[in-house]
């Protein structure tokens, strides 16, 4: 039995004295009232009224059951009233700045129709976003994790201006020849890369094919980074679809292997699995996942970024 919804009727009817009026001013019909104050008295084991043709008249143990009934119709309602403030209440969720503009609006999106209001909070450097989490200044954020410890996971590789020979960018190529002049070829980590499970190696990487410190370079945005290899012949450490989005011609890296990972990671006032469940699809498009469906957006088949050339080719300088 709806005991709630039987103490609704039951408390309606009381009070306009009708079961045609109370049942109408608890938005039900008549026989849904009739029904549900005869289940309450069947549960009671008791008469609430005493009914006539044209009046509902309280029985002394009715009026005895009133009170209690009318606290627990008016807890109820504010139980309600609680649920639907807290489901309209923002989450605020900190994004990495490499997500595009389009994709953040479908996830905005995504998450009205779930039911869950949205309020982004588009931060690019990954510390930062761990600052806010801890802080408790955003309900959840999107981490950079190590693979092993992510739940979305993006290869990264090497993209710039010029269309490589081969399937796979060789840092190697990048090294300087003895007697060159001019300024070395560069490759830019934006700062959503600067972490240590991708810096770090990719600096050893450096240093054991004998670039010089200043070809790895960390821009201060993403912008900055982009201008940069747009106009000279340096290369940015991105993934396929952010290479596609910008309009580079992208490699993997042929000496190792690296990834960009990220895992939702909700505050103590947070539910990162109610996201999760909610909105993995959207988030993960967001961030550019491989397994992403962007309406509109027609994704380009591996060879047309990779070429056809063997493995063992390696890329221009």
């Amino acid at each position: 039995m709806d005991l709630v919804g039987a103490c609704r009727a039951f408390v309606s009817v009381s009070e306009r004295g009708s079961f045609t009026v109370g049942a109408a001013a608890a938005g039900m019909s008549q026989p849904v009232a009739s029904r549900r104050v005869a289940a309450l008295e069947e549960r009671f084991g008791e008469p609430l009224f005493e009914r006539t043709s044209r009046r509902a008249v309280l029985t002394p143990f009715g009026r005895d059951m009133l009170t209690a009934a009318r606290r627990l119709v008016t807890a109820a309602d504010v139980l309600q009233h609680e649920a639907e403030t807290a489901r309209q209440k923002p989450w605020r969720l900190a994004m990495p700045g490499i997500c595009a503009t389009a994709d953040l609006a479908r996830l905005v999106a995504d998450a009205r129709r779930h039911g869950v209001n949205l309020d982004l909070s588009v931060v690019t450097a990954p510390a930062e976003r761990v600052h806010l989490l801890h802080s408790q200044q955003v309900r959840a954020a999107l981490l950079a994790v190590p693979p092993d410890e992510a739940t979305w996971s993006l290869p990264l590789g090497l993209a710039g201006t010029r269309v490589p020979d081969g399937r796979r960018f060789f840092v190697e190529t990048l090294r300087p020849r003895r007697g060159g002049t001019g300024r070395p070829r560069r490759i830019w980590l934006q700062p959503e890369d600067d972490v240590p499970h991708i810096r770090d190696p990719l600096t050893r990487l450096r240093d054991a094919v004998g670039l010089r410190p200043a070809q790895l370079t960390v821009a201060a945005d993403l912008t900055t980074a982009v201008a940069e290899v747009l106009c000279s012949s340096d290369v940015l450490l991105c993934s396929a679809g952010q290479a596609e989005e910008l309009g580079l011609h992208w490699r993997p890296l042929g000496e190792t292997t690296l990834t960009r990972g990220f895992a939702l990671v909700a505050a103590a006032n947070g539910n990162a699995g109610l996201l999760r469940s909610r909105l993995g699809p959207a988030l993960a498009r967001c961030l550019g996942h491989p397994d992403r469906t962007s309406p509109g957006r027609t994704r380009r088949r591996p060879a047309d970024r990779a070429g056809t050339a063997s493995e063992d080719e390696r890329g221009t300088r």
